[in-house]
């Protein structure tokens, strides 16, 4: 077995498991976290269903980004949505036979690559060019959209620059999946992608980039508006008041 796949095989399962457990950890420690006060933001829906339709709107469509700034919404929901896309076209590398709408998203996938560049390029451009934004971006915030660009660039190089044997590379990933090891293409821009995309695996639960997960938990999003029918009490001061250690 070549040193590459055996080193690769490695570092993609590692960066699996932490991928994992880090996001059951962050989502079990989001969840556990009191939120004592009723804060939702105004104006907030009065019920459950509309809770939930308020978070979707959110989760699908970045809502509250829209009305706060419309050049960063364009620039975050085109990535997101080419993000999404291109993903869907990976999924071909994982299944076989190919499912059907997999099959019929892989032409769209390729031009959401570029979609997918273009708005990681005008984010990154908003946090150097903005002096407010700039003001507040750390080196991780810099790092994190040079790794998306990385990945999404060296992605691009493998379809137009540096074709890879997509054969083999599905083969490799097959074998991951079913510990059937299959050699890996030793081309460099595959190799550099693979490595950006199991580097951004592992750091991911850890990141900002978890933002699209935690705003299912956040207080101001998930909760209904009923603070004078209902009074509003943390579970950790049910428990206090009632007498429980």
């Amino acid at each position: 077995m070549p040193v590459l796949t055996v080193i690769f095989a490695l570092l993609l399962y590692a960066a699996t498991l932490v991928l994992a457990v880090g996001l059951v950890l962050k989502i079990v420690s989001y969840a556990r976290t009191p939120a004592p006060l009723k804060i939702p933001t105004m104006p907030a829906p009065t019920t459950r269903s509309g809770v939930a339709w308020r978070l979707a709107r959110e989760v699908a469509l970045f809502e509250s980004l829209f009305k706060s700034n419309k050049w960063t919404w364009l620039f975050g929901w085109v990535f997101h949505a080419a993000l999404l896309l291109v993903l869907v076209r990976h999924l071909r590398y994982f299944t076989e036979p190919v499912w059907g709408w997999v099959a019929l998203a892989q032409p769209f996938g390729i031009y959401a690559g570029f979609a997918m560049l273009a708005g990681l390029a005008a984010l990154w451009g908003r946090r150097l060019l903005v002096e407010r934004i700039r003001y507040i971006s750390g080196p991780s915030d810099h790092l994190m959209l040079a790794l998306l660009i990385g990945i999404a660039a060296s992605g691009l190089a493998m379809k137009y620059v540096a074709p890879t044997d997509i054969v083999a590379l599905k083969l490799f990933i097959l074998g991951l999946i079913y510990f059937d090891w299959q050699p890996l293409p030793a081309d460099p821009a595959l190799l550099a992608h693979l490595f950006m995309v199991a580097v951004l695996m592992i750091v991911f639960p850890f990141s900002k980039l978890l933002h699209g997960v935690g705003v299912l938990f956040s207080p101001t999003r998930n909760q209904v508006d009923n603070a004078r029918e209902r009074r509003h009490v943390a579970p950790w001061a049910a428990k206090l008041e009632g007498g429980g250690d």
